[in-house]
């Protein structure tokens, strides 16, 4: 019962926040000089076209721009409910619901499968370089990581379109599909080949996790084997793999649990980055889109969803740790 009243309290905290944070994103988008009115003018005059002040006029009271600010905020905050978001006014004024429901999944996809693929090799790395402190391999391994945090997500996604086009004759690099299966239904044909094209993001996407979550936790094992409990179970004669597994590793992987909730920030901005790159349907093009053209409810939309996703996730990783770590009591 203390769990779950601790779980409806930080739901029910999570609704005035999450509010406040639709307010702070609205007013970051509206910071810029200008509105898209203005930024759509610029575009047509930077292309040899006329502008007519009459047709601006007109879009700028249809899209509601010539509204105060607070009736903007407004009308956009109270269309959630309704699973209305606005108007993606630089896509053709397409929805930003249907915007959403085509490129969020895929985001979520595949930022979900990065963090898989950053803890998944970075815990049995440090777990082994922390059992085997000081050996050429441990050397290697932690010079690897330093390697891995240096190097930009953007970078590195570079480097794997180089190397995968010019040396492995690679034909799934850049893109989430091949050009037969963009705008095709899903089919078997579509997944296979959407799975062959997840690797280069992935990676791109989760070595700087990796390589940092590597060196957290080989430093939280070496700590924990020299707690005197670690000591006292080796003494009574158990196998070193259950001391690791039931002792060590418990307590240890406790501190990167709890720091899901600044993995997510860092993986999202490094696949907002990394999609552009290599041309990704997700919402890091969007996003970018969104900004450099002042597309207010598009951006908007794409920074609140995005906080969300973190208060959820730092929700989720308080969960996981007090079900992984007994002590921990929500009183």
């Amino acid at each position: 019962m203390g769990m779950l009243t601790y779980i409806i309290r930080r739901i029910l905290i999570s609704i005035p926040m999450i509010i406040l944070i639709s307010i702070i994103c609205f007013i970051i988008i509206q910071l810029p000089p200008g509105d898209y009115i203005t930024a759509y003018a610029a575009l047509v005059e930077s292309r040899g076209g006329m502008r007519s002040q009459e047709l601006l006029d007109l879009l700028r009271t249809r899209y509601g721009l010539d509204k105060p600010v607070y009736i903007q905020y407004l009308r956009w905050i109270t269309g959630f409910p309704r699973g209305d978001f606005g108007i993606a006014m630089s896509i053709n004024d397409t929805p930003v619901v249907d915007l959403l429901r085509e490129r969020l999944p895929l985001t979520l996809i595949l930022n979900f499968l990065a963090f898989l693929f950053a803890i998944g090799i970075a815990i049995p790395i440090g777990v082994y370089s922390a059992t085997h402190k000081y050996t050429l391999l441990d050397y290697f391994l932690t010079f690897l990581a330093f390697i891995g945090i240096s190097i930009p997500g953007f970078l590195l996604a570079l480097l794997i379109i180089f190397f995968s086009v010019f040396y492995f004759d690679s034909q799934y690099i850049g893109m989430l599909f091949s050009s037969e299966f963009v705008a095709a239904p899903w089919t078997w044909a579509r997944v296979l080949d959407f799975l062959k094209h997840l690797p280069a993001p992935i990676v791109a996407i989760g070595v700087a996790g990796t390589s940092n979550t590597m060196r957290i936790m080989r430093g939280n094992m070496l700590d924990i084997l020299n707690q005197q409990y670690i000591q006292t179970a080796r003494a009574k004669g158990l196998k070193e793999k259950i001391v690791l597994r039931k002792h060590a590793l418990r307590i240890a992987i406790n501190p990167i649990i709890s720091r899901v909730g600044v993995y997510l920030p860092e993986i999202l901005a490094t696949e907002m980055l990394v999609s552009i790159v290599l041309n990704l349907r997700t919402i890091g093009p969007l996003f970018y889109q969104a900004l450099t053209s002042q597309d207010m409810y598009l951006a908007g939309t794409i920074l609140l969803v995005i906080s969300v996703l973190l208060i959820v996730g730092n929700l989720l990783a308080d969960i996981v740790l007090a079900w992984t770590d007994p002590r921990i009591r929500y009183d």
